[in-house]
């Protein structure tokens, strides 16, 4: 895969043109982009998947559903239904994606959640509902530039900073570095929980952030205990014979956290929004105890042969310097 994007590095200069020719065009307004008169949050990145996106969601519906009417709109990447969908009691992954049905799986009695992948339709179907959303949070869409959200949340991962990444298809990015500009907040993602001051503030001099922007940093929060419909299960208590099932984008730190409490485990990784197949549920099904991510459980909690053995392990974004993050998230959101 390394070789065939080094071969491929003379596509870069193309690809780097048109992305950004496209960013110059609704920059300059000569392509149409909608502004609404109500709070709109975008949380996106400029790479490929992995940066913790479905985390930061979570981190601004628990921090803004109880003040106002909230909605997620996605565009509900691997569902099989087509068209402007919501959340409700006959849903799951295959009318959602997984993503979206995890924020309506934890937050259904709080949040209205829905997906299309033409965020304008979107947004008008939300703005007809009998109790319309007062507040819209956009999952990954900082480059659906037909939707001009009022506030910009940017994700980079720290083992894998834009500014260090090239755009595609040698690099990860999907548009070229300058795209950052947008960004209200950016967010430094999946860091060392102790990130010393020092590394922090060479990162910001790294990224050379606007006057209008500002930097956070964040690190994933995992639980001590795995959960299923009915039962709960210490980490500790697990013991040596169970599969780890993954299907994101990244497993390494999951992987590396499991190892830390000194558990053993085969791991079974596949790409990220993986559509298990039949064989390979019935694979699954021989193991007394599967671990997987609580977006994997979405897709795989309805297999009758996985039932009473099948547990996920929920995480939780920690930013530092919280309380200066609420403020600015409530400031936009509320006023």
């Amino acid at each position: 895969m390394k070789f065939l994007r080094f071969i491929l590095f003379p596509i870069v200069p193309f690809y780097y043109v048109i992305t950004w020719f496209r960013n110059v065009l609704f920059d300059k307004g000569w392509l149409a982009s909608k502004s609404y008169d109500f709070p709109i949050i975008c949380v996106g990145n400029l790479s490929t998947g992995g940066t913790g996106k479905t985390p930061m969601v979570e981190y601004l519906i628990r921090l803004l559903k109880d003040d106002v009417k909230l909605a997620t709109l996605s565009r509900g990447y691997g569902r099989q239904s087509k068209g402007f969908q919501l959340g409700g009691a006959n849903t799951n992954a295959s009318i959602l994606g997984d993503e979206p049905f995890q924020f309506y799986n934890s937050f259904s009695e709080d949040i209205t959640v829905a997906v299309d992948a033409n965020r304008q339709e979107g947004i008008a179907n939300l703005l007809q509902l009998s109790n319309k959303p007062e507040v819209i949070l956009l999952d990954d869409a900082f480059q659906h530039r037909k939707v001009k959200a009022g506030f910009n949340i940017l994700l980079s991962t720290y083992d894998n900073r834009y500014t260090k990444d090239f755009v595609l298809p040698t690099g990860n990015l999907r548009e070229p570095k300058s795209g950052a500009k947008r960004a209200n907040l950016i967010i430094i993602t999946k860091c060392p929980e102790n990130l010393a001051e020092g590394d922090k503030q060479k990162i910001i001099t790294e990224i050379k952030p606007l006057a209008n922007q500002q930097v956070f940093f964040s690190w994933i929060s995992y639980s001590d205990k795995v959960y299923s419909e009915n039962k709960t299960i210490a980490l500790d208590q697990l013991g040596d014979d169970f599969k780890l099932v993954t299907g994101i984008a990244n497993a390494k730190p999951l992987v590396s956290f499991l190892k830390l409490k000194n558990l053993k485990f085969e791991h079974l990784n596949f790409k990220d929004h993986h559509d298990f197949l039949s064989s390979e549920v019935e694979y699954l099904s021989k193991y007394k105890c599967i671990i997987t991510t609580e977006k994997d459980y979405m897709r795989l909690k309805t297999e009758v042969s996985l039932q009473g053995k099948l547990f996920y392990l929920p995480i939780k974004m920690v930013i530092d310097n919280s309380s200066k993050f609420d403020a600015i998230i409530k400031t936009y959101a509320l006023n």
